[in-house]
């Protein structure tokens, strides 16, 4: 075991773009395990789109502070515990931050059960801000029916790419809106959405028109802004919308632009619901359930996508407000 944790802090809060130079890269020795604390070897670090909404200094989630380590979800192995619940060698998911050698109170970790699929699985398909957000959006909050025009926005990303793929097995015609031809090619192509809109390259309120000439019954939007006011122009009465993110407002939390086109609702009887996964908590575990059920039979595709080392760790952040990855980003730490 090494006795050197590696860690990314914020030693700069974002003016708009969290860049590179907003973070450092520290190496320090480990501190004695104190008593009912565990060391964990990370090996996956999930990248969010949210985590930029915790570089703010303020606001609904927790915050980082300056000179601290880099909020995020994780997967890894116990390494050492003072805990007698857990055992060197343990797969195990928590808050272990962005870093190579996690140490935290054995109360913030739960268990892997590598049997049902490998580690960074938990943070993809089987973690809670990708698949189960996916799955809880779609089964207790959207609830799409059999003949529905589904639309999904952010729609080759960690969690419209699954949301899609729910709709699709739901029996709803499902058109995805992501940027750029590979995108467009991944969510039509291999997880076979009925359509996708390029959002880049197209008209989104154009193309949907003609895509759904008698309007969208239920848009999942992970996006905000322009495209959130391109789709409520064409949502169908008693239509249903979804807000699962905002990604296109996270870089400027303090001047967040709400939706033109809000009044549609009322002329559509139609109606707008927010949620996060950790409002339905009596859900998680039979999301968990069925999504690990769908991976396993090969009906759900997880699509991930790895950088290597924890230094790429805010490369990877700015590559997602790129639009860079496909599916699920993760840095590999170790």
């Amino acid at each position: 075991m090494t006795d050197i944790n590696t860690r990314i802090t914020l030693v700069r809060r974002p003016d708009v773009v969290a860049t590179p130079d907003c973070f450092s890269v520290v190496e320090e020795p480990l501190a004695p395990l104190a008593p009912g604390h565990v060391r964990v070897a990370v090996e996956y670090i999930s990248v969010d789109a949210g985590t930029r909404t915790m570089l703010v200094g303020d606001g609904f989630h927790q915050q980082v502070g300056l000179g601290d380590t880099i909020l995020a979800g994780g997967v890894g192995r116990v390494v050492e515990s003072a805990d007698p619940e857990w055992e060197a060698g343990q797969g195990v998911r928590g808050p272990l931050g962005a870093q190579t050698m996690a140490t935290v109170k054995a109360t913030l970790l739960e268990p892997v059960d590598e049997s049902i699929a490998p580690l960074n699985a938990w943070l993809g398909v089987l973690g809670g801000s990708t698949g189960v957000t996916a799955w809880i959006g779609m089964r207790r909050v959207a609830q799409p029916q059999p003949g529905d025009i589904f639309v999904v926005s952010a729609a080759a990303g960690a969690v419209g790419s699954i949301a899609g793929q729910i709709a699709k097995r739901d029996g709803a015609t499902v058109i995805g809106i992501a940027g750029g031809p590979d995108k467009i090619a991944f969510i039509t192509e291999q997880l076979g959405f009925d359509a996708g809109i390029d959002y880049k390259n197209e008209d989104v309120g154009a193309r949907l028109r003609e895509l759904a000439p008698d309007g969208v019954n239920v848009f999942y939007d992970n996006v905000g802004g322009p495209v959130l006011d391109a789709v409520l122009d064409n949502i169908a009465m008693r239509a249903k919308v979804v807000i699962c993110g905002a990604v296109s407002q996270y870089n400027h939390m303090d001047k967040v632009v709400g939706p033109s086109m809000y009044l549609r609702l009322a002329e559509r009887q139609s109606v707008m619901e927010g949620f996060a996964y950790f409002h339905y908590p009596e859900s998680i575990e039979p999301a968990t359930r069925e999504l690990a059920s769908w991976l396993a039979d090969g009906s759900l595709q997880g699509v991930e996508e790895v950088l290597e080392g924890i230094e790429r760790y805010p490369e990877a952040l700015e590559f997602m407000f790129r639009g860079g990855n496909i599916g699920k980003l993760l840095v590999k730490a170790s």
